[in-house]
């Protein structure tokens, strides 16, 4: 009975009366909570303000209507976006990634009347993006393209190469970055992949054309249209390495050590003492900006794959790829072997594909230039396709046009049977011209007698056509010159170089030629002149015909005048180089032609403007020029470090040191000599308390000067003997400087710089130097001091003149104790009083003079004492208030000093 009990004690049951709430539990969990509304009246507004089409549709109902099945509306859907966004172009901004990612997704589009609103809607979208804002998802529209591009539909590849026309007008930068698929993308329009039946291996396949009878065009259109693409591709390629040159005039290298190659630097073989670099001076006191030197590019880190034709193991594959085909095109094109006489006669549209396949193989010659094994890769290019080119581009050499030219334009292309403009506007010397710029690129001097036959054909073309009188464009020219610039560095002999310089003088002579034209002519001379000019150095043996075109360029400058200033500059240049360079016919030629060019009435230095006046007289060289040829000169001095003796063409120790004294004066004896004679502003900056006066140069004349002074003071650094230097300068500042009653302000600046540059403790001035300086800073200081706010062409020589005045001060304690000594206020008038307070506050005030300062502080206060003296009765001035104050707190506050001025207000 107890344990029943007890039992149920353990255990007792709850008893719920009704009515009453269930009691709560110790462990319930509480799953109240609590809630509030969030209001967002922007964006609850935005469906209801967004613009709308003549149909009421908005932006958002438009794009979710591309997603339809049915062809209409997405068209009426992509016609009414390009009227929404005529109308509102900032809807554009608004929604541009889902503008973007619809319109790419139609690219592939079934229906072609879809496809075709939808690269009329690009073409307006590409007139209002910027490059930098579809950035971010050109990667989705390069996607979509590539996708159209290998599309197993015909109609959608044709309306890819319209949505790749439009990418490349407007974004060739960013379409080039994914040059790696769409390369591929190329290959699989014109061609597919078969097994080499010639190859041991299966593994490798190679590439054949491809013919497909359900095309609305013929194979060759078809294959005409897919390389006119692909040659713009490769030319916005070509367009953005900076890295590579022009073709036309540019010089092109014959050996392995003329290519300007990057040095590959193992730091750790270096370490060891493995790799030698060897290393040259610039020259300069700044280094040189535009070096030859570059880094690697970032792009060296990158997947292989990621680089495209950036990379060389890439370029040589697609070259592999291409080049088979491409000669595929040109056999297909190419006329038959019995050709007529006057040239291989070709058809319209066979010639426009002859002209895409050399077009796109000249342009991957160029790409084949940015690399750094250069010459292998044209030792590559001729190993595997010289053979090829010969015997199916060579084979017809001149091609021409089947139909005749227009009447009409006849005088245009008088006398040039190559020279024929059809219908469809091709250019036929424009081919020729490429295949020669193609195969002269795989020949060199080594290779000279083996490519003789070949070489042979390509000269008598260039010849012919540079003599046969035709009217050229600048295009043809300069791709005729840059022809005729490479056969002339394949063979160098005067036999096989003069006949072409003649062929080019022939044109040159030509009346009435276009402005390009002549540049292009004045250029190509002005090179193979200075090119001969360092041969002949060691053989004098000069050209005939460019003697006779030197002797002609006065009397052509004289004939010219003012109907074309850019191209009298031009031959006023090359005048001044062949001058420089003593050349006896040319030098002949001017001093006939003198009396005409510098008439004062008439003459071509007088209609000329202002700038071409100047050089034409020879004005002054610039300070990047003036200081490469201060460095040449101290290379040639006994002062460079030659371990061993100079003595060809060396600057004996007199001529180098008054060479570098007169350049540092930066005025000849007869120039200082007239300055004596100037009073008054605003030329001349005066002052009573100096014996001084600056003569005040323009601008340009003391930047160049200070300039040219830098390089002159790291020349004299660079002496040994600093102590005897410095004696020799101070010979002739005394002889030449000391007693001048006025001194130009760019003179002063560098003569104290120069002082500055070379005062060592081993060094002794004069008491004659030390009282010129002091002059010299006391006009300088006074000159910065009075300068208008307004004067803002002598501001700009504030900072280099005071920094050379401080700095002589404070290495010179004397220097600054005699200037303060001058400070004779009562010989001055009360105009200038104000001046010497503020001076005397600014010095107080310089750090690296403070030392100085409180060394001369008696004279300091006596200065002060003074000018209060002449100011006794007055009304205290501001300025005179400030001088106390700067004196109290700099120098009567130091334990030594006297004690304040006691100022009586």
């Amino acid at each position: 009975m107890t344990k029943k009990r007890k039992h149920q004690e353990d255990f007792q049951k709850v008893k719920l009366k009704v009515g009453k709430k269930k009691p709560r539990l110790e462990n319930a969990t509480d799953t109240t909570f609590k809630t509030k509304a969030i209001q967002i009246p922007e964006q609850l507004k935005e469906d209801g303000v967004l613009p709308t089409q003549n149909r009421k549709l908005n932006i958002k109902d438009l794009l979710s209507q591309m997603h339809h099945y049915s062809p209409g509306v997405k068209h009426n859907a992509l016609t009414g976006l390009k009227d929404l966004l005529s109308q509102y172009p900032f809807v554009i901004d608004a929604h541009l990634s889902n503008i973007v990612s619809e319109v790419a997704a139609v690219f592939t589009d079934k229906d072609s009347g879809v496809r075709g609103a939808a690269v009329h809607l690009l073409q307006f979208l590409a007139s209002k993006i910027r490059a930098e804002q579809i950035a971010p998802f050109f990667p989705l529209v390069s996607a979509h393209l590539s996708s159209a591009m290998t599309h197993i539909s015909e109609g959608i590849q044709e309306d890819s190469l319209k949505v790749l026309d439009i990418l490349l007008e407007a974004y060739p930068a960013l379409l080039t970055d994914r040059s790696s698929i769409l390369l591929k993308n190329f290959v699989e329009l014109i061609s597919h992949q078969q097994l080499s039946k010639r190859l041991k291996s299966r593994e490798k396949l190679s590439w054949m054309l491809s013919v497909n009878p359900n095309r609305r065009v013929t194979s060759q259109q078809w294959r005409l249209n897919v390389l006119s693409r692909l040659k713009k591709f490769l030319q916005a390629v070509v367009d953005g390495s900076s890295e590579i040159e022009d073709g036309g005039l540019q010089e092109q290298k014959d050996s392995p050590r003329s290519v300007r190659n990057p040095v590959c630097i193992s730091w750790k073989v270096h370490a060891n003492n493995q790799q030698c670099i060897q290393l040259f001076e610039n020259g300069g006191l700044r280094p040189k900006i535009n070096s030859s030197f570059r880094l690697r590019s970032l792009t060296g880190v990158m997947d292989s794959a990621e680089k495209g034709l950036s990379s060389a193991e890439n370029l040589k594959g697609f070259i592999e790829i291409i080049i088979p085909l491409l000669i595929e095109c040109w056999i297909e094109a190419s006329p038959a072997q019995s050709a007529p006489i006057l040239g291989n006669l070709l058809e319209s549209d066979s010639q426009q594909l002859m002209q895409q396949v050399l077009s796109i193989i000249h342009l991957l010659w160029k790409l084949t230039k940015r690399h750094d094994e250069t010459y292998k890769m044209d030792l590559w290019l001729r190993m595997n396709y010289l053979v090829d080119f010969k015997h199916h581009f060579m084979r017809h050499f001149p091609y021409s046009l089947q139909e005749t030219a227009k009447h009409k334009k006849k005088d245009s292309c008088k006398g040039n049977k190559y020279c024929v403009t059809s219908s469809n506007s091709v250019d036929h010397l424009l081919l020729n011209l490429t295949l020669c710029d193609i195969m002269v690129s795989l020949a060199s001097t080594s290779t000279l007698q083996m490519d003789s036959g070949w070489l042979d054909m390509i000269r008598k073309f260039v010849t012919d056509t540079l003599q046969d009188g035709s009217k050229l464009n600048s295009k043809q020219v300069n791709r005729l010159l840059g022809v005729t610039w490479r056969l002339m560095q394949i063979q160098q002999n005067k036999v096989a170089t003069e006949p072409l310089i003649k062929a080019v003088y022939t044109l040159y002579q030509q009346r009435n030629l276009l402005f390009p034209v002549r540049t292009l002519l004045l250029k190509f001379f002005s090179r193979v002149y200075q090119k001969e000019d360092l041969r002949t150095q060691r053989i004098r043996s000069r050209s005939k015909v460019l003697s006779r075109w030197l002797a002609g360029l006065p009397q052509q400058l004289a004939l010219l005048g003012l109907r074309n200033p850019e191209l009298s500059n031009q031959l006023i240049d090359i005048i001044h180089s062949a001058a420089s360079r003593s050349n006896k016919e040319l030098l002949q030629s001017l001093q006939a032609t003198a009396a005409r060019i510098y008439d004062p009435l008439e003459g071509t230095l007088v209609l000329l403007p202002g700038e071409a006046q100047r050089r034409c007289i020879m004005g002054r060289m610039s300070s990047e020029l003036a200081a490469t040829l201060i460095g040449i000169l101290r290379m040639r001095s006994s002062f460079a470090g030659w371990k061993c003796q100079v003595q060809d063409n060396s600057v004996n120790d007199v001529d180098y040191f008054s060479f570098l004294f007169s350049t540092l004066i930066g005025f000849s004896r007869e120039e200082l000599t007239s300055l004596q004679g100037i009073r008054g502003k605003p030329h001349i900056s005066q002052s009573q308390l100096s014996p001084v006066r600056l003569y005040l140069t323009d601008l340009d004349q003391f930047l160049h000067h200070w300039a040219v002074t830098e390089m002159i003071c790291h020349s004299l650094s660079t002496i040994p003997s600093q102590s005897q230097c410095f004696d020799i300068l101070q010979t002739g500042i005394c002889k030449y400087l000391v007693g001048l009653v006025v001194i130009p302000d760019s003179t002063a600046g560098s003569v104290l710089c120069a002082i500055n540059k070379l005062l060592d403790q081993a060094c002794i001035l004069s008491e004659t130097l030390h009282k010129f300086l002091a002059s010299c800073c006391y006009s300088l200081l006074y000159f910065l001091l009075t300068l208008d706010k307004e004067d803002a062409e002598h501001l700009q020589k504030r900072d280099m003149l005071w920094g050379s005045c401080i700095s002589a001060l404070a290495l010179l304690p004397r220097l600054l104790r005699l200037m303060l000594q001058s400070l004779q206020v009562s010989r001055i008038c009360r105009e200038e009083l104000p001046v010497v307070a503020q001076l005397l506050r600014l010095l107080m005030q310089h750090g690296q003079l403070r030392s100085h300062m409180i060394t001369n502080e008696f004279l300091v206060q006596q200065i002060i004492k003074d000018i209060m003296t002449l100011k006794s009765g007055e009304v205290q001035e501001q300025w005179l208030t400030d001088l106390h104050y700067c004196f109290n707190i700099y120098l009567a506050s130091h334990p030594q000093g006297p004690g304040p001025i006691n100022t009586v207000y």
